[in-house]
């Protein structure tokens, strides 16, 4: 390849930045972003969330209700960058869309509340990011509210999420009004006036010596990510700000210290810096390691590819968006080039798909493009069996990268077209939806032949059937909401399933003795062959686990999912003309259904991290509605002001309607918030209350 053009690929990757802004509800999100798309020039006027006219929230329900309900992509330059940004959604009930955009992202930015600090929310999308390995950097909003605390949102980043938050940047107050922030790295003041350009000017003499002292802690965390600022500042020689620039950066590339920084959004305050602090700390895909993944579904050869666009194609879809002139596919590129028509393999059905359009999308508008590249984010028009985690790759060259996990729904309700006329359409609409939404799916009971819907929360299902009257022209009438209720194994159980037919002619001979113990806290099935010797071919062995896990799926008697379960298949007996696949298992069927009636089962439920904001006039109130409904109560906390902050775990069944409720406790003045948490043993005295409600109900069918 000619050097210059190679020089030209490799200085384009370097000037990209994908990226996505993450935070818990109401913190911000969209409001930065949408300042991000202003200061950059992408739009010519901000618009507002609680005028429904932000840019990034552009279904009619987002703006509706202020809120963000899917994630959204668009693009913009700033100093020479090129910046793709995802404004996410910040409610539990939309927390998918988190994932598949983390899972595509080079960088993050997490926005806190200066006020609430880290909340509910902002712990499980710091997780994600963890778990994807995106470096981040910090961005304290809302300086201007009453009760803002820089240091005490600091801190809280750093005790609740256990992440090591270095401020590089200081606010600078006048009673409740943003004045500007102290920059730590080149040692002045940025000064903002809304409206106008922010300026620098010398750090004001009250703050001089906060700021060195600032400073030095800056240093003094930075200075392990850097031997040459470590050797000039253990020397006690002057550390330059290209020095302590390249430390942040490195430290940050790592996922080791997190730059902080301040503003208020909503008041055109502290984003430019922010803006700066995405191009000099987040990284570039030439900054990411090549992804790895296997050769195929069958071949778990172990493949990487290279950001590089020389290599061949292999991108990665992680969002289908319903359209009526075709299906939008999101990918991420990681290498080689995608051409306008170009036909792709789709590694998880081995079929080849066409790329009909290529879009570059901004929101909901979209911008044709006739090739992507590595490093580039776009949607894809044509694609007709890609869901979201296939991998694209260039024929003849495949590589399988790794799925994307997604949560388990935990709430169902029934749902009916109120036109006879409509059922076509309604299973047509869920279809589409279950296509975009991982965490949304349908069923039709076998009994009742009801349709069932199942999300992550009453506000998911809400707008679920909002979309379904709203954009397919199906007006719907739900049912009560249920809880996602398991069960698992009361206690340990060792057990034989024996299935053994021999009358004469063909027979059936399968015997499978296993140990059955419950995994607390767990919500997989394991199996383990523990056989010595050849009592069973080995060629049987994955029919014991296949029928003693499709009896897990199914529920047994109360179709209620079995989990948590470990099987040790210990001994056994096999025949050698009898014996068949189908015997044994039948025999591992036998064998859970025989633990089952040794030790029982025990229920368990949802349970959901909750968080309480309320005055504390109302505390005891409050607190008293929540023992009544079950809540294990971890801590009370001293919030801004008056505010208390109840926290601890609640099982899902309790909380429906809880908006209400909590409204007329408090005068409207309470707000909580809930993140999926764990399953757990429902209560001996609600236990035969909920196995007798579900007989009946089955009865009822």
């Amino acid at each position: 390849m000619d050097p210059k053009v190679h020089a030209h690929q490799v200085a384009d990757l370097a000037a990209r930045r994908n990226f996505g802004i993450m935070a818990h509800i109401d913190a911000g999100k969209t409001t930065a972003s949408e300042r991000i798309l202003y200061y950059s020039g992408r739009i010519r006027k901000t618009k507002e969330v609680h005028d429904g006219g932000a840019t990034m929230d552009y279904m009619e329900e987002e703006r509706e209700r202020g809120i963000t309900i899917t994630s959204a992509a668009t693009f913009c330059e700033w100093k020479g960058k090129k910046l793709t940004l995802i404004d996410t959604p910040g409610h539990v009930d939309f927390t998918a869309e988190v994932e598949r955009s983390l899972r595509v992202l080079d960088g993050a930015v997490a926005v806190f509340d200066a006020v609430s600090g880290v909340e509910a929310q902002s712990e499980t999308v710091w997780r994600q990011a963890d778990r994807y390995g995106v470096p981040r950097i910090c961005f304290v909003n809302k300086m201007d509210r009453a009760g803002a605390d820089f240091w005490g949102c600091v801190r809280s980043i750093r005790d609740r999420l256990g992440a090591k938050a270095v401020p590089i940047q200081l606010p600078i107050l006048e009673g409740q009004n943003l004045l500007g922030a102290v920059d730590l790295v080149e040692m002045d003041a940025i000064m903002s006036v809304e409206g106008e350009e922010p300026v620098r000017v010398p750090i004001p003499e009250e703050l001089q010596a906060e700021a060195e002292e600032a400073r030095e802690g800056l240093i003094d965390a930075i200075a392990e990510y850097s031997d040459a600022l470590l050797e000039t500042y253990l020397e006690g020689g002057h550390v330059t700000r290209d020095e302590i620039r390249l430390a942040i950066r490195q430290g940050t590339l790592r996922s080791a210290m997190f730059p902080v920084l301040c503003g208020t959004a909503l008041k055109n305050k502290g984003v430019k810096s922010l803006l700066d602090g995405i191009c000099d700390y987040l990284p570039s895909p030439l900054d990411m390691p090549p992804v790895e993944g296997v050769r195929g579904l069958k071949d778990d050869t172990a493949e990487t590819r290279s950001h590089d666009e020389n290599d061949p194609l292999c991108a990665l879809a992680f969002k289908t968006v319903s359209d009526p002139n075709g299906d939008l596919t999101f990918v991420r590129v990681y290498s080689g080039v995608l051409h306008r028509g170009d036909e792709v393999l789709n590694t998880r059905t081995g079929k080849k798909e066409r790329a009909g359009r290529l879009l570059r999308m901004h929101a909901d508008e979209r911008e044709h493009m006739d090739r992507v590249r590595a490093g580039d984010i776009c949607a894809i028009v044509g694609m007709k069996q890609t869901i979201t985690g296939d991998t694209l790759t260039a024929l003849g060259s495949p590589i399988v990268l790794e799925r994307m996990e997604f949560p388990d729904t935990v709430i169902s309700m029934s749902i009916t077209p109120k036109s006879r006329g409509d059922r076509d359409k309604l299973s047509e609409a869920l279809a589409r939806l279950a296509r975009e939404d991982p965490t949304f799916q349908r069923w039709t009971d076998d009994e009742t032949e009801e349709t069932i819907v199942a999300g992550m929360g009453e506000l998911h299902l809400e707008i679920i059937a909002n979309r379904l009257a709203r954009e397919f022209k199906v007006p719907v009438e739900t049912g009560r909401p249920r809880v996602a209720f398991r069960q698992t194994l009361a206690r340990a159980a060792e057990v034989e399933g024996r299935h053994v037919k021999q009358t004469g002619g063909s027979g059936q001979f399968g015997v499978a003795k296993v140990a059955f113990e419950p995994i607390p806290g767990s919500g997989d099935f394991e199996f383990e062959n523990a056989i010595v010797g050849g009592s069973i071919p080995k060629e049987y062995i994955p029919a014991i686990e296949y029928g003693i896990r499709m009896y897990c799926e199914g529920g047994g008697e109360l179709k209620l999912p079995i989990v948590g379960v470990h099987a040790t298949l210990i001994d056994g007996k096999s025949h050698d003309v009898d014996s068949s696949e189908i015997a044994f298992r039948a025999a591992g069927r036998l064998a859970i259904l025989a633990a089952i009636e040794t030790c029982g089962t025990t229920i368990l439920e949802p349970l959901m991290t909750l968080e309480v904001s309320v005055p504390d006039e109302f505390v005891g109130n409050v607190i008293g509605d929540l023992n009544s409904r079950r809540v294990q109560i971890a801590e009370i906390a001293q919030g801004a002001g008056n505010l208390r902050i109840v926290r601890g775990k609640v099982p899902i069944a309790e909380m429906f309607q809880y908006s209400t409720s909590l409204r007329s406790m408090t005068q409207g003045r309470g707000t909580f918030s809930m993140s999926p948490s764990e399953y757990a043993k429902v209560p001996r005295s609600l236990q035969e209350a909920i196995i007798k409600d579900l007989r009946e109900r089955r009865a009822r069918r």
